[in-house]
């Protein structure tokens, strides 16, 4: 039988995605399954951007550009622009989603056995897209007990090799919730011109940022351009996670035309989803407005209920719409597989995803989850005092 490469068995199975057979069974049995596990929002997408498909006169579905639409790429430096990020349509590669953006910027300023810093946890496709490349993480724990702030600037400089080429943030941060401060993004530019490395930030929860804090990109910070990439998408901040649309953003010309040739390599990003992510920048300011308030609201129950849990600590998230848990279990792995196999209270249960695999240093986060809260208010309450329940029979 033929074999299966290294680098598929190093592959790691998705935290958020591995528990799945076990919901689906649960469901087949009747019971109805809560979900946690995963950042897909229940907020409507803009009927702008779906009418955009609908109303469409296209006669032959043809290749797009390589790099996106001129159109589409010039309204999105449009909309950088209104958020004090000044860059033009050549600063920009449209891809298949953030992940494909991700995957181009490790190809393009990463060799095999090169090393990318990144605070942990983070979002647990990084571990996915460095396997797939070859590159080597190295994490630097973040904790629970100061809300998952940027490690102290020294410990990244301890980690420095002339292997490193990048440090990668995710800002707000996906598991985490924490929005990095003006003064963080500061020191790690700082680092990342001391050290000649690329500074990369995710940010496609960039709008969502909650009591009067403001999100500061990397490219508005001066004097940081050629180390400066971003990586974004239209999946969380339209509700479109299925558009999978995304963008790389960079003003280091060797840059965009290096990952332009990895671009090419996969023809073009897809026409429909480009037309409605267009037709999405016209969103009116009032709809991140409401979307906002109903996570900050999400966000205040649910925090709320968790610390009236015995034993339960939580992070209080600053953006985007996640939270990372701390339960009395000592392997949250097997209380989330528990939860959907053996429990279940008046017909329902909740799901879960194990905060470990969005470490990568081995026995951290063991006893963590990550919640989303994309559910309205009711739904969350339900789920907390499920999850109380299940916390004292799984413990007896």
């Amino acid at each position: 039988m033929p074999g299966i490469s290294t680098k598929g068995k190093q592959m790691p199975a998705s935290p958020i995605r591995k528990l799945v057979p076990y919901a689906e069974e649960a469901k087949k049995r009747g019971t109805h399954v809560i979900h946690l596990n995963i950042g897909q929002p229940d907020i409507k997408t803009p009927k702008v951007a779906l009418d955009a498909v609908r109303n469409h006169t296209i006669e032959v579905l043809a290749y797009s550009m390589t790099e996106g639409s001129e159109m589409y790429r010039g309204k999105i430096a449009h909309y950088y622009s209104k958020n004090d990020i000044h860059v033009s349509s050549s600063d920009i590669i449209v891809t298949t989603g953030g992940s494909e953006a991700l995957s181009f910027v490790m190809g393009t300023i990463m060799d095999t056995d090169d090393e990318i810093i990144i605070p942990e946890p983070f979002y647990a496709n990084y571990n996915g897209f460095a396997t797939a490349s070859g590159v080597n993480v190295v994490p630097i724990a973040s904790t629970i007990e100061n809300n998952f702030a940027l490690p102290p600037i020294a410990d990244f400089e301890k980690r420095i090799t002339s292997k490193t080429k990048a440090i990668l943030i995710c800002n707000p941060g996906n598991p985490t919730g924490y929005l990095y401060s003006k003064a963080e993004i500061k020191q790690l530019a700082e680092l990342a011109k001391k050290h000649n490395l690329f500074l990369v930030a995710d940010e496609v929860y960039r709008e969502f940022a909650y009591d009067g804090r403001e999100h500061y990109s990397i490219l508005q910070e001066p004097g940081l351009e050629e180390h400066a990439i971003i990586v974004d998408s239209v999946s969380k901040r339209y509700s479109m996670c299925g558009a999978r649309i995304g963008c790389l953003v960079s003003k280091n010309k060797d840059v965009i035309e290096t990952a332009l040739k990895f671009a090419q390599a996969r023809l073009s990003p897809p026409t429909f989803a480009q037309m409605a992510s267009e037709a999405a920048l016209e969103t009116p300011q009032e709809y991140f407005d409401a979307v906002v308030m109903e996570y900050v609201d999400r966000r205040n129950v649910l925090v709320a209920e968790l610390q009236k849990l015995e034993g339960v600590k939580v992070a209080v998230p600053q953006g985007a719409f996640y939270c990372v848990v701390e339960l009395p279990v000592a392997n949250a792995d097997d209380f989330a597989q528990w939860l959907l196999e053996k429990f279940e209270l008046d017909g329902k249960t909740v799901m879960v995803a194990p905060a470990a695999g969005f470490y990568a240093t081995k026995g951290l986060g063991e006893n963590q989850i990550r919640i989303a809260y994309v559910l309205e208010k009711e739904q969350l309450v339900t789920a907390v005092q499920l999850l109380g329940t299940a916390l004292k029979t799984y413990n007896a």
